[in-house]
């Protein structure tokens, strides 16, 4: 299993959303880099659902690939903000994947994520960093999870 980050502007589509669809494609994504990494996730792979253009942004959730990747309709479609006129059904440019929800977690900020020791080489804190799709390690992921999860009391 693969672990991701996947940005999403919370007024456009945030977790909650995903939770009410159930499941949904991921669309949208006009950067390369970032559709390569949608190329690569299989089913059954997880990621942290970003809040971006939040104020502030951050944490909101878990979702898991329920579909690999296919071509993103919205490339074809001249109406949608997504139309990409070079794009050809024979040989199209983008692509998404179908996701659905996990878990939402407690929504972690993003400098509260900053002062995380296990993310200090994730991508998501690098200077400059605006993919909305990248990888995470097993270790970040985890981490994530860890900080965004109800703490479990003990018995003393």
């Amino acid at each position: 299993m693969a672990y991701w980050l996947m940005k999403s502007e919370p007024d456009v589509f945030g977790y909650d959303d995903l939770v009410s669809n159930k499941r949904e494609g991921w669309d949208g994504i006009r950067n390369y880099q970032a559709r390569n990494f949608l190329r690569e996730m299989r089913k059954g792979d997880q990621f942290i659902f970003y809040h971006s253009n939040a104020t502030p942004p951050g944490v909101a959730g878990i979702g898991k690939i329920v579909g690999e990747a296919e071509p993103d309709p919205k490339q074809f479609d001249p109406s949608s903000k997504y139309f990409d006129p070079a794009s050809k059904p024979t040989d199209p440019r983008w692509d998404w994947v179908t996701v659905a929800p996990v878990k939402k977690l407690r929504y972690i900020p993003l400098d509260e994520l900053r002062t995380m020791p296990e993310l200090v080489d994730c991508r998501l804190l690098a200077r400059g960093n605006r993919l909305s799709v990248m990888p995470l390690t097993p270790d970040e992921f985890e981490a994530i999870v860890a900080a965004g999860s109800p703490k479990r009391r003990t018995a003393g």
